[in-house]
Parts: structure tokens; C-alpha cells; sequence
């Protein structure tokens, strides 16, 4: 199994978020103002979480078991879903979340998972170009063009393209509006059945060509089957798809076999792709 050594700066760029994001903003309080109004501004200032645009997390699932060697590092087992809360600065290491603890992890024991949404890093012109002339509603979610390692989602309304930034706050939840969620994911989940637009009713809309369900799909890793009823196929093969309906295994069929196999091994295609 592959390791790597982590760059040994990390330390001291994480302190450095740290310290950038512990500063309060202080309020100058009236004199008049009542002993318990103050002692309750005071409160809300240190409670309430500021909203900040920072780097926004997607979800990973574990393909191997990783037990950390390093205090700052994060131990997790093969299969849990960890949330990947920055990815820009080391190219082996991501820092993540799971069950409420944070450290790094090595980037070769976990897969991404894809999204038929996420439009990966392209410019704001590029999504307005896709979703002109799509259905209100149709959207994606990009990696930010003037602020790389964040995300912006791109909306039709219609008769234009709306974006949005993405913000966090230190409580670690995510915003469009009002509402936070732990993730991305959770986010974009909620505007399905949720206006997303405050002056008119506009609910998220997966594009008519994601809509439409995968016929095939490339194996983006290895798989070793655990049990007999298990696909098992080799990373760049095409696996034909014969029922996508649960989200935990998916049955396809690869060089004459029929098996299940996890889905966050494959990348499924799609017609118009």
C-alpha cells in the first residue's frame, strides 16, 4: 500500500488559518447602556459564528484503513465517509473531518465522490454557457473563479444565470442564505425541495442529461470482491450498469460477469458527456 511523508509545513499554515479565523471583531458599547446589554452583546459577539467565505468541503469515502502515526493526523476505517475540508495545500495530504475530530489524511486511501453537479474547476463564463437556455432550476456547483479552494453555484432562473458564493462559518456549517448544513452535499440536497432565490420560487434542478440514468461506467480503482456475489473489475474498465437503486452497491456487469460492487469505485457516463 502506498505511503508518502507529509510536507512538514503544514503546522505552521494550519496555525496560521487558525489564528486568522480566532480574531474577534469588538463592539464599542454605549455608556448608557444597561450592565446586562453589554454582557449580552458581549455573548453573542464570542457565540454567534461569523460568516466567512473559506474553503468549502465534499464528502470522500475510505477505500483502505488508515491508522495515524502523527497527532495531527486523522485514523478512519475502509468505508467511512469523511468530510474533506481543504485540499489545496499539500499534494498528498487533505485535511478532513470524522465523528467530530479533524486531522490530515494521505489522499491515495480515499475517493472523492462524484457528482453528477459538480462541474470541477471551470470559469463563471463556462457555466452561464451551460445552463443558458436550460430549465429554471437547472444548476452546478463549481470551484470558485476568483477565490481558488472555495465554491460558487451557478443557478438558471430562466431568463439568466444566478451564482452564488458559498460561505462557512466557524461552526463549521455551510450557507447559501440562512440555513447551514455540515456539507455541501446536505446543501445542495436542501434547494431541491427549498427556494434557493428569495424574490421568486426557484427549486434545484439536476440537468435533463444527469437526470437520466448511467447505462455504463468506468472503474476508476481496482476491485477485489469480499464475496462471491461481488463484481470484480480492474481500474479503466467500462462496467455495463444494471440496477443504480441503492445507493450503498450497484450490480453491473464486467467481462461476462454479473456482480455488485460499491459505487464510489466507478464513475458513471452519460450520454451527452
Amino acid at each position: 500500500m502506498m505511503s508518502f511523508l507529509r510536507m512538514s509545513n503544514h503546522d505552521k499554515s494550519d496555525s496560521k488559518l487558525s489564528q486568522s479565523h480566532e480574531s474577534l471583531q469588538t463592539r464599542t458599547v454605549d455608556s448608557s447602556t444597561s450592565w446586562l446589554t453589554t454582557v449580552l452583546c458581549v455573548c453573542v459577539s464570542v457565540c454567534a459564528c461569523e460568516r466567512v467565505v473559506k474553503r468549502s468541503s465534499m464528502e470522500a469515502v475510505a477505500l483502505y484503513t488508515f491508522r495515524a502515526t502523527e497527532g495531527d493526523e486523522l485514523s478512519f476505517n475502509k468505508g467511512d465517509m469523511l468530510k474533506i475540508t481543504n485540499m489545496e495545500d499539500d499534494p498528498n495530504w487533505y485535511t478532513a473531518e470524522l465523528h467530530n475530530r479533524k486531522g490530515f489524511v494521505p489522499k491515495n486511501y480515499i475517493n472523492l465522490r462524484p457528482h453528477a453537479w459538480f462541474a470541477g474547476r471551470i470559469s463563471r463564463g463556462v457555466a452561464e454557457s451551460r445552463l443558458r437556455h436550460r430549465e429554471c432550476g437547472a444548476f452546478l456547483v463549481r470551484e470558485s473563479e476568483s477565490a481558488p479552494g472555495e465554491f460558487s453555484m451557478s443557478v438558471s432562473y430562466g431568463d439568466h444565470v444566478q451564482h452564488f458564493k458559498v460561505l462557512q462559518d466557524r461552526c463549521g456549517q455551510y450557507y447559501v442564505w440562512d440555513e447551514g448544513f455540515s456539507s455541501l452535499n446536505e446543501l445542495v440536497d436542501f434547494y431541491h425541495s427549498n427556494s434557493i432565490a428569495k424574490e421568486r420560487t426557484v427549486f434545484l434542478r439536476d440537468p435533463e442529461h444527469f437526470a437520466r440514468r448511467p447505462h455504463h461506467a468506468h472503474a476508476l480503482f481496482d476491485f477485489t470482491p469480499h464475496h462471491p456475489s461481488q463484481l470484480r473489475f480492474l481500474r479503466g474498465d467500462v462496467i455495463e450498469l444494471i440496477d443504480c437503486s441503492d445507493s450503498l452497491r450497484w450490480k453491473g456487469r464486467c467481462h461476462g460477469r454479473v456482480g455488485h460492487f460499491p459505487p464510489e469505485y466507478v464513475q458513471p457516463i452519460y450520454q451527452n458527456q
